[in-house]
């Protein structure tokens, strides 16, 4: 199920009601960075002046901007954590780090650059040899696999897969939603190597009673309560068949790192990265929807229609995240690029879920016009997809550039996006800045 992005035209003066302005936060501005910003008008002559002397140099096409505007390179925050390349840590408990976007540029993310999400205390002991998984539950023949019969008795394959974060974009949400506040970096697209979960599955031979999956993994609660799970979440089956999901044991040609789960993970591309079980211990398969750590109440969920900022919603209001919306990055350059260089080449990469990306786009005046760029197709269904373009500044300047992704359902990347309480599902048009002397 895709649940509606409200959007409106990018350069409409309509009256917009309160509860339907965007808020967003950008993280460097003004102390605690909190702006609104609403579709009453443009920034006034005072405002643009404002904006100009906060870039240091004039804004060509700043008669676009908007009231409210925050420029790009405000925006931008840069830290590094030892024993990974330039990750970003955003908590240490359980330790989730993100990947500043300059650092994605890979077509195939290294697995020193992939993001980290973690929801408890991994194991201490993740000894390949030793490692079982239980497969039970609505099936004909119950199995415990180890990683050798993994290999042994079902195909092994290896897929790009993209890993996005429910939760990717979440600090640009006013009022603030609880939980890990990741900018832009919570995806990655390594390839994985592992079996078909739907091979497993068809090994033991699924009930015809049965509707859903339940994950399990050997990460301990943070708690230290060995009654509590600190994340256990589930597929549809008809999801769960899909051929592109895997049970892997390695990345990027490498035995799993620790912290990516390792020795076994469910790798489940195209939606949350919650639904992707690190330390992978069980698959259990049920006939009602998996109602396990995580997948009850208002986790990984959004309301099924849109809400004002801050509104309180009924938990039964709420629906599961399935499929990621469109999205795109610009990872090359890095922002507040400073050049002499009237045209530049710009990339990045787009994916869309379920879906595939048909078209990215690309603008310097802050959305008046839009660019074609040349994206390439998926290396294989669930990569994302890399793209490129040349752009020309018509005069020295700061100028932004925005990337904008459409997919094959004709979705296209919004400039804003509705509230929503735990701030999921942030696909706004991504933007960097550029100072042309």
């Amino acid at each position: 199920m895709r649940l509606p992005n409200q959007k409106y035209p990018l350069r409409s003066k309509e009256e917009i009601p309160e509860s339907d302005r965007l808020f967003i936060r950008f993280p460097l501005h003004n102390g605690d960075g909190r702006v609104e910003l609403s579709r009453r008008g443009f920034i006034g002559a005072a405002g643009l002046a404002a904006v100009s002397a906060a870039v240091g140099m004039t804004i060509p096409f700043g008669r676009n901007l908007r009231e409210g505007f925050i420029p790009a390179v405000m925006a931008e925050s840069t830290a590094t954590i030892a024993g990974k390349d330039g990750l970003i840590v955003l908590n240490d408990r359980p330790l989730n780090a993100e990947t500043p976007a300059y650092l994605l540029n890979d077509p195939i993310t290294p697995t020193e650059r992939h993001f980290i999400r973690n929801n408890g205390i991994p194991p201490e002991d993740t000894d390949s040899a030793k490692w079982m998984l239980t497969v039970d539950g609505l099936v004909e023949n119950p199995m415990k696999l180890s990683i050798a019969d993994l290999k042994y008795k079902f195909e092994v394959i290896e897929l790009a897969l993209q890993l996005e974060c429910a939760g990717n974009g979440r600090a640009y949400f006013v009022p603030p939603a609880r939980g890990n506040q990741w900018t832009l970096g919570a995806i990655g697209c390594s390839k994985w190597t592992g079996v078909r979960l739907s091979d497993v599955l068809k090994g033991a031979g699924l009930r015809p009673n049965a509707i859903y999956t339940a994950h399990e993994g050997a990460d301990a609660h943070l708690s230290g309560d060995e009654s509590k799970l600190p994340i256990s979440r589930g597929l549809p089956i008809k999801k769960a068949m899909d051929s592109h999901n895997l049970i892997a044991f390695q990345q990027n040609g490498k035995d799993i790192h620790p912290m990516h789960g390792a020795p076994v993970r469910l790798v489940v591309p195209g939606w949350p990265g919650s639904c992707s079980q690190k330390w992978l211990r069980r698959i259990w398969v049920r006939d009602v929807v998996h109602d396990g750590a995580k997948m009850t109440g208002t986790s990984y969920r959004v309301p099924h229609d849109p809400v004002a900022p801050g509104q309180k919603v009924p938990v039964d209001d709420f629906v599961i995240i399935q499929s990621m919306p469109v999205k795109s990055l610009i990872t090359r350059p890095k922002t507040d690029l400073e050049t002499k260089d009237r045209t530049i080449e710009v990339g990045g990469h787009a994916w869309a879920g379920d879906r595939i990306v048909k078209r990215l786009d690309v603008s310097i005046d802050f959305g008046a016009t839009w660019k074609a760029t040349e994206l390439d197709d998926p290396i294989n269904p669930f990569a994302w997809q890399n793209w490129r373009a040349n752009v020309t500044f018509p005069t020295p300047g700061y100028f932004e550039v925005w990337s904008r992704a459409t997919d094959d359902k004709g979705d296209m990347q919004p400039f804003a996006i509705s509230w929503n309480p735990k701030g999921y599902l942030n696909n706004t048009m991504h933007r960097i800045a550029v100072r042309v002397s």
